[in-house]
């Protein structure tokens, strides 16, 4: 199955904090419409950004994307 992370982005000192807080919500809302194939978490890229991500079906993307809003996206290979 192909899926896409989809990415916010937060810069600053206070970014890791904002991206967890933002991956909560994100996780929230997955709970709340039952996506059940979705997965989230945060990642730093280098002092001062964090991400938070949410990694959904390639199906769902385009009505997630219009809901959620994330800055950007990129298709998703798991790593087995």
């Amino acid at each position: 199955m192909e899926s896409v992370k989809m990415i916010w982005d937060f810069y600053g000192p206070n970014a890791e904090a904002i991206a967890k807080h933002h991956e909560k919500h994100v996780g929230e809302f997955a709970i709340s419409e039952c996506l059940e194939t979705v997965t989230t978490g945060t990642s730093k890229i280098v002092d001062g950004h964090y991400m938070a991500f949410m990694i959904v079906p390639n199906e769902q993307v385009m009505h997630l994307r219009e809901i959620l809003k994330p800055h950007r996206g990129q298709r998703y290979f798991p790593e087995n």
